[in-house]
């Protein structure tokens, strides 16, 4: 603290007084007061005054009890190997002093191994499947199947990308693939092939049997017939000379086959336009007709037309079915006077031979006794339901 009239000097440390200031009048009549260290002075006012540099002061260093480079701290002597540089801290660790000893800190999110200071980024889960941790990084490895996603973090695959076998359509499903076919085709046993069974789309590809082949399918048919266009079985012996009659014989065409018949066919009593007294009590006249029918055939079908061709007028006629049908497997509808309809009742199965006597009895109001004649019609059924 200073007297009266001095001030601090905070430079020096030190009391100042300036008798300029504080002394009124120092100096009389045209001297002017020039203050200075110790004292002031009066010199004409034309005079000046170089001060000299004022004497360096050495502070008085405060007393420290502690050993050269150890400060004093509380009751303890230390000493600040950070601020003073003396640690061997790395460059990105911070050094934070400790009581008699220093500690190199890592920042936040790294771990300090050995001196190194090393950050586990696979904690945080980058990855999507599994994180490998590096120096200074990390990298991402995927599960069998998959690879890295362009991020460098998922896991993604594309088996049909990668050139996965399925022969039409592939789907793309997670860790794996699923193949499918295109509208028609079937995946095959292995799950990559597509075939195509045309046979089992539809019964109506062939009149027989279907045979599914690689990428098409053919029709074959049964025995005794040949295919007609692509799908069509039929065959007609009779009329491509490729059966065995004799010139005696007529050869008749049935399914799948044919049948030699004697080209002439009565039998006693019966002649050709004879007039055997034997013949009164019997069919005036006998024809004989041929007809196939399929195996199977639905029922009740209409099979056959029977018509009267010589007829009197105001004559009756009747038609009956006079034998062969012993399991009453066709009847006889008559649609009018002069002609009638034979009618398939059920079915019936193939291969197989009907001999049916058609008979037409006619009679005239002026003729007492009634005339018959007979269609006798064979029936050949076809061993298959075409």
């Amino acid at each position: 603290e200073c007297t009266d009239g001095y001030h601090w000097d905070p430079l020096t440390e030190h009391c100042k007084i300036n008798e300029c200031e504080t002394i009124p009048d120092a100096c009389k009549g045209e001297m002017k007061c020039f203050n200075h260290y110790g004292g002031y002075l009066c010199l004409p006012r034309s005079a000046s005054v170089i001060p000299a540099p004022e004497p360096a002061i050495t502070p008085t260093p405060a007393f420290n009890p502690c050993p050269l480079g150890y400060e004093p701290h509380g009751d303890s002597c230390v000493i600040d190997e950070c601020e003073r540089d003396e640690h061997d801290c790395q460059p990105s660790q911070q050094c934070i002093n400790t009581l008699g000893a220093f500690n190199c800190q890592c920042p936040r999110g790294y771990n300090k191994v050995g001196t190194e200071c090393i950050i586990d980024e696979c904690r945080f889960r980058y990855c999507q499947h599994r994180c490998v941790n590096v120096p200074g990084s990390f990298s991402c490895q995927c599960e069998p199947g998959f690879q890295v996603g362009g991020n460098n973090r998922s896991c993604v695959v594309n088996e049909c990308e990668m050139g996965a076998p399925c022969s039409q359509r592939c789907f793309n499903t997670y860790g794996t693939f699923m193949c499918r076919c295109d509208q028609g085709y079937e995946l095959g046993p292995d799950g990559f092939t597509c075939n195509i069974d045309e046979c089992r789309s539809s019964s109506y590809h062939c009149q027989f049997r279907c045979v599914n082949e690689p990428g098409k399918f053919s029709c074959v048919c049964p025995e005794g017939y040949q295919l007609v266009g692509t799908r069509m079985c039929q065959i007609n012996e009779c009329e491509t000379g490729e059966h065995q009659c004799s010139d005696t014989q007529t050869c008749v065409n049935i399914h799948g086959r044919y049948q030699c018949v004697d080209a002439n066919r009565c039998q006693e009593p019966y002649a050709h336009n004879s007039d055997k007294p034997a013949c009164r009590d019997l069919p005036y006249s006998v024809v004989h007709r041929y007809m196939t029918i399929t195996s199977e055939r639905s029922a009740p079908s209409d099979i056959f037309l029977i018509q009267t061709t010589n007829f009197l007028t105001g004559s009756f006629n009747t038609f009956r079915i006079r034998s062969g049908d012993d399991n009453r497997d066709f009847y006889i509808r008559q649609t009018n006077n002069y002609s009638a309809m034979l009618v398939l009742a059920r079915a019936v199965s193939g291969p197989r031979e009907y001999t049916l006597d058609l008979e037409m009895l006619s009679g005239h109001p002026l003729v007492g006794q009634r005339s018959s004649s007979v269609l006798r019609l064979s029936i050949f059924v076809g061993p298959y339901t075409f």
